[in-house]
């Protein structure tokens, strides 16, 4: 999978784990549902390490939880 791909997933797993919708992470994080909306749906290739920074401390969750994921291994990435 891409990187874009992966991210998209794991902020998907932590909405759910989170029980949060993309509109009260929004509220949390600062960050605009519309941001928020296109990485989702991957239509942005280059996600800002900002901006998941932000998502993260939204959750109260750091870089570490997001990028923990065995999503990330480097042999489930192929760009």
């Amino acid at each position: 999978m891409t990187l874009s791909e992966a991210v998209a997933i794991r902020i998907e797993e932590l909405l759910s784990e989170n029980k949060l919708t993309q509109y009260k992470l929004s509220q949390l994080s600062g960050v605009s549902q519309a941001t928020i909306s296109d990485i989702r749906l991957k239509k942005n290739k280059s996600v800002n390490l900002r901006v998941i920074y932000e998502l993260m401390d939204g959750m109260n969750l750091s870089l570490t939880d997001f990028f923990g994921s065995p999503l990330f291994d480097k042999d489930n990435i192929v760009d």
